[in-house]
């Protein structure tokens, strides 16, 4: 039913298949493990027979040895195709849902707060296009020409814009104990799909959106460039088992994101709203299982104190279950009011993925010792995750061009009000003088 709420991408009855199989696969590594052992002993008895120049018992244990290989040969390929497919079923299984999320699509999500300035009414005028087409902000044609369509340059302010925001984000987050990284935009396949995330179109069949890398060497691990810093930032902590005290980890990472779905429908094609390679400041916590919830809360604030000192009308949504990501358990968006575009658009979203990632990672804490000396040590937890978006810096460039933007009285565009948090991070360049600072 958790999977059905969520419109998961399963196969018809893969949670059946993946209790089969792993039945299976357990009867079959119990049969390899006792073939193995029957090997060593058979290879203990050809040196006796060696050593007691036995030649018929020598023929008859080396037969039996030559058996015994060629069937532990075959199990080893079954049991090896059993455990890919089982890990490929058991990996597209999403995790449990909060019961506070909301059931049903998109349009179920439940505002929890709206915040900032009042939104000032749609208007085309104010479209990000059409503004950075005025002030030379950002060249589409040239990126088609050396990309392809849904690529782009920044320049001018847009490029000091795209800084400012990356600093302005980080300093907030390591105000709030957060560590920086610079993250690898480049990852194992393997680890992504160990995050859950595994995002596809609407194609049939499904059609991946990570870009692949094609590697010279057939024994080099599959690469994608990351779709999420998440991703690289998770992989920071795989296989590793913690003390209880040196939870939670906070970290805050700049890396780009890549995807390969860029092209939707309506307005979400024009201009830097959906693009297939944009910055992202991304903030990522490893917690013990009882924190995960206050963690979450935490990180809202530190994401609404970014978004209030933008001085942007935004509002925060509880999503609803068709909406969660694999890994998610309860996912928070912020959408920024948008009067180009004509409505809300996200720029912000918090995941509690709780210890979904950290089971595939083998993320883990060793939990306090008990007080009774005579009890035994308790076994290994495995922690739990959040991720969420610190700044998606094209999304906040548009809803920063929409709203800030100074009309002349014939209705032309000639000046960009900024918000003056980001006035420490700018690189002056007072060449063209259109940018303007709230107080």
């Amino acid at each position: 039913m958790n999977a059905y709420n969520r419109k998961a991408p399963l196969p018809p009855n893969a949670i059946q298949s993946v209790v089969r199989l792993y039945t299976e696969f357990k009867n079959q590594s119990s049969v390899l493990n006792r073939k193995r052992n029957e090997r060593s002993m058979v290879g203990e008895a050809i040196k006796r027979s060696v050593q007691e120049k036995d030649e018929k018992a020598k023929q008859e244990a080396m037969q039996t040895a030559k058996r015994l290989k060629e069937e532990i040969t075959d199990i080893e390929v079954s049991t090896s195709q059993m455990q890919s497919e089982l890990l490929q079923l058991a990996l597209a299984i999403p995790n449990d849902t909060h019961p506070s999320s909301p059931l049903g699509p998109e349009s179920s999500a439940v505002t929890l707060a709206t915040r900032g300035p009042s939104p000032i009414p749609a208007d085309p005028a104010r479209d990000h296009v059409s503004i950075a087409k005025k002030f030379n902000l950002i060249d589409f044609d040239s990126a088609a020409t050396v990309t392809g369509s849904s690529w782009y340059y920044l320049l001018n302010e847009a490029a000091l814009l795209e800084s400012a925001l990356t600093n302005y984000a980080l300093s907030v987050a390591i105000k709030h104990g957060f560590t920086p990284v610079t993250t690898p935009d480049v990852v194992r396949s393997d680890i992504a799909r160990r995050c859950g995330f595994q995002p596809r179109d609407n194609a049939v069949p499904p059609v991946s959106q990570s870009y692949h890398l094609q590697s010279l060497s057939s024994s080099s691990p599959e690469l994608i460039l990351s779709g999420t810093s998440e991703i690289p930032l998770a992989g920071m902590f795989a296989n590793r088992l913690y003390l209880p005290q040196s939870l939670p980890f906070k970290v805050v990472g700049v890396g780009h994101s890549f995807r390969a779905e860029a092209g939707a429908r309506g307005a979400d094609t024009r201009g830097i709203y959906r693009v297939h390679q944009f910055t992202k400041v991304e903030l990522f916590t490893v917690t013990d299982g009882e924190s995960s919830e206050k963690m979450m809360e935490d990180m809202k604030e530190v994401q609404q104190a970014i978004l209030d000192g933008l001085q942007i009308p935004y509002r925060v949504l509880d999503m609803p279950t068709e909406e969660l990501g694999a890994s998610a358990y309860r996912k928070y968006d912020m959408e920024a009011w948008m009067p180009g575009r004509g409505g809300w658009g996200e720029v912000s979203s918090l995941s509690n993925c709780t210890d979904y990632q950290a089971r595939r990672l083998h993320i883990r804490y060793q939990p306090p010792p008990p007080e009774d000396p005579v009890s035994t040590t308790p076994p290994t937890l495995f922690t739990h995750t959040l991720n969420g978006t610190a700044a998606a810096i094209p999304r906040l460039i548009v809803a920063l061009l929409e709203n800030g933007v100074r009309f002349d009285e014939k209705g032309e565009p000639v000046a960009l009000v900024l918000p003056a948090v980001l006035r420490p991070f700018w690189l002056t360049d007072s060449s063209r003088n259109i940018v303007e600072w709230n107080s």
